[in-house]
């Protein structure tokens, strides 16, 4: 040995870092791809088209960063697989989609995704979380609604503002 260095193990290729690597390019190619067929309505200037663009942008600058990570063998090492806080927020985004689906509007809806994700993260203070959670999306929605007259879905809670 040369500069007394303990010998370290040579570095692997990160398969799973090249899937997540290729998802993202992938992910980012659905949004341009995507993104031509919305209909621009400016005469002049950014359409609606060009946000789409921009996270794809970013998207795809993400792809490269952990692709040449993953050939190099720099990701860090993974924790044990651990399906609950996957599950939670999945069953967070559900619950999103369900609530606004069946008219309960986007203060509730936030408000389950905000709950079920602090759980993921370890929370047990439901209660604390839910308050949280409605005072928030609350005042989300206030200045969605009323600062910057973006509408939101709308529920019961929401007619009630």
């Amino acid at each position: 040995m040369s500069s007394g260095d303990p010998a370290q193990p040579p570095r692997r290729v990160d398969r799973a870092g090249i899937v997540i690597a290729a998802l993202l390019a992938g992910l980012a190619a659905v949004l341009v791809w995507d993104a031509r067929g919305l209909q621009s309505a400016a005469m002049y200037g950014m359409g609606p088209e060009a946000m789409p663009v921009v996270v794809a942008s970013g998207l795809a600058l993400l792809a490269i960063g952990n692709f040449i990570d993953a050939l190099r063998g720099n990701l860090p090492a993974r924790e044990s697989a651990d399906p609950v806080p996957v599950v939670l927020i999945l069953v967070g985004l559900a619950l999103l989609i369900a609530i606004i689906g069946f008219g309960g509007g986007f203060i509730l809806a936030t408000s389950a995704l905000f709950v079920t994700t602090s759980a993921a993260f370890g929370r047990r203070a439901i209660l604390v979380d839910s308050i949280i959670a409605l005072v928030m999306s609350t005042l989300i929605y206030l200045a969605f609604d009323r600062l910057l007259t973006l509408s939101l879905p709308a529920g019961p809670l929401e007619r009630l503002l």
